[in-house]
Order: structure tokens, then C-alpha cells, then sequence
């Protein structure tokens, strides 16, 4: 699988990069998971950081072309990203919903 980036757009205002690409593979179309992986190791990012919107496969072709968002950090990923793209790139929330202990109050 090689990742081919088209487009790279700066957005300051919410510590991301929006970035178009391509991918020619061999074999069937590749899970988001694994072009997302790719994509971090290109851009030298964390996977955490890179949300995969969309991916387009032509029947019968062997190209995809998609569309990213790369954040400066997993924290600003997770702040601006609905949670529906987080769930499906496999980005965690934070450990602060976690339950806590409840204390037990004498009578």
C-alpha cells in the first residue's frame, strides 16, 4: 500500500491539518485503521492524531482517494471530533467519565 499526499491545508484555528490523499493498493480496498496508520507514519504523527473522514474506491480500480484531519495533539482530536469518527477510527476517550468509587455515609 502506497500513500501518495495531494493536498495539505493548514487550519490554526482548531490545531489541525486537513489533508487529501491516495492510495494504490494491490489487493481489496484497506481498513481505515490501517490507512490511518500509514498516514501518521508518513507525517511522522501519532495514530491517535489522524481522524480518516473518507475513503473512495472506483469499482474495479486499485486507487483510493480520501480525506483526512491531522490534530496537533490526540487531546485536540478528541475535543473537536464527533464522537461517531472517534469511535470508527478507534480513537479512546479520556479516563475522566470513569465511574469513581462512591463513598458509603454512616447513619
Amino acid at each position: 500500500m502506497e500513500v501518495e499526499i495531494l493536498s495539505q491545508e493548514q487550519n490554526p484555528m482548531l490545531h489541525r491539518t486537513e489533508v487529501r490523499f491516495q492510495i494504490v493498493h494491490d489487493e481489496a480496498t484497506p481498513s481505515r485503521l490501517s490507512v490511518r496508520d500509514s498516514l501518521a507514519a508518513k507525517l511522522d504523527k501519532n495514530a491517535d492524531e489522524v481522524v480518516v473522514h473518507e475513503m473512495n474506491t472506483k469499482f474495479g480500480m486499485r486507487k483510493t482517494v480520501g480525506y483526512a484531519k491531522v490534530y496537533d495533539s490526540s487531546e485536540h482530536a478528541r475535543d473537536i471530533e464527533q464522537d461517531y469518527m472517534l469511535e470508527r477510527n478507534k480513537i479512546t476517550a479520556d479516563s475522566e467519565g470513569e465511574a469513581e468509587p462512591e463513598a458509603e455515609e454512616a447513619e
